[in-house]
Formats: structure tokens, C-alpha cells, sequence
């Protein structure tokens, strides 16, 4: 491929695409300079440095997959919101190893405020939990609470550390079903309860 046809888009797609086939933590400008058939200076005119790109395949990622949870969650609310958006998250994790790795990784809080995509992420999941009936500082207390969750759940998933004959299916059912009864019955900041 022609250097001349390079964009910062088509770099940090490509870094994300390559994510996916060896693994978040592989992708280097170098991997990907031998990806584009270019010399490895012909990226930093589109790119700082790797964590540059790290930080930009993140905003990429985290972008991807709020589209499919808003998709998923259209429409719906308490357990039926709440099963979409797990269900939505799972898919998009091990659907995209390398990309979803991605979204794992500290970002500088500025980036995260000036991102509509991690702007959108925000009010689609806090927006899913008022359902629930909950306020701050009980709401970042969930969403902790999920992401923590889904993540671990997705991470030993992909790892293949699930190895009992159980339908691995029929297991993250239950622990969204364990999570909505979690958020119904929230033990509130304030010493109310639900």
C-alpha cells in the first residue's frame, strides 16, 4: 500500500483489526508499518507513539461497542435493559478480542471528556441503572459493580477458564439474573433500601 494513502482512520483501524488477530498488547507501530508495507517514521505523521494509538484504538473500541449495547438496549428497561446490555457487551468482547482488550486500558480523563462515544457510554449506562431507582453515589457504585462483573466473566470466557461441563451460556444468564437482583434490592448509601 502507498504511504500517500494513509489517514489517522485508516491507521487506528488497522491497529484495531490487528488487535484482534494477535492480541491488544502485540500491536506495535512497527507490526503495523509491515501491516501498510510503509517504514515505521511514515506513522508518526498520523500518530504520536504507540500509546497515542493504544489510546486512540481504545476511543475506537469504546465507541464500537456502545453503538451495539445502545442498539441493544433500544426500548427497553430494568431486566430486559439490563440483560440486552450484558448480553451486547459479552458478544462485543468476544467478538473482538483485541479491541475490547483495549477498552480496559486507563485513558487520560480529558480524552474521556472531550469523546462523545465515552460521553454516550456514561448517560446509556447510568441511564439504565436509574431505572433501577438508584442516585449517586450508588449509581457509580453499580456500575462498578457490572463492569467488574462482565469484564471478569468475559475475560475467563475468552481465557477458557471456564472448564466444568456447565453451558457457559446458561452460567452468564444466571449472573445477569444475580445482577438485577443485585440492583433491585440495593443496599442504598443512604441506609434506605428499595
Amino acid at each position: 500500500m502507498a504511504r500517500a494513502g494513509l489517514t489517522v482512520d485508516r491507521v487506528v483501524e488497522a491497529a484495531a483489526d490487528l488487535a484482534d488477530e494477535i492480541g491488544f498488547e502485540k500491536v506495535t507501530l512497527s507490526a503495523l508499518a509491515r501491516h501498510f508495507g510503509v517504514k515505521d517514521a511514515s506513522l508518526y505523521s498520523h500518530v504520536r507513539n504507540l500509546q497515542d494509538l493504544r489510546t486512540r484504538v481504545a476511543l475506537l473500541a469504546g465507541g464500537e461497542m456502545i453503538d451495539d449495547i445502545a442498539e441493544a438496549v433500544a426500548g427497553r428497561a430494568g431486566k430486559d435493559a439490563l440483560a440486552a446490555f450484558a448480553g451486547a457487551y459479552r458478544a462485543y468482547a468476544l467478538r473482538h478480542p483485541g479491541r475490547y482488550a483495549a477498552t480496559q486500558i486507563p485513558v487520560d480523563q480529558a480524552l474521556v471528556t472531550d469523546s462523545p462515544a465515552l460521553r454516550r457510554t456514561a448517560e446509556i449506562t447510568y441511564g439504565m441503572l436509574r431505572a433501577y431507582g438508584l442516585d449517586e453515589p450508588d449509581l457509580t457504585d453499580a456500575v462498578r459493580l457490572l463492569r467488574s462483573t462482565f469484564h471478569g466473566f468475559c475475560a475467563l470466557e475468552a481465557g477458557g477458564g471456564f472448564g466444568a461441563p456447565r453451558d457457559v451460556r446458561r452460567s452468564w444468564d444466571k449472573a445477569v439474573e444475580a445482577l438485577h437482583l443485585a440492583l433491585t434490592h440495593w443496599p442504598r448509601e443512604d441506609g434506605g433500601h428499595s
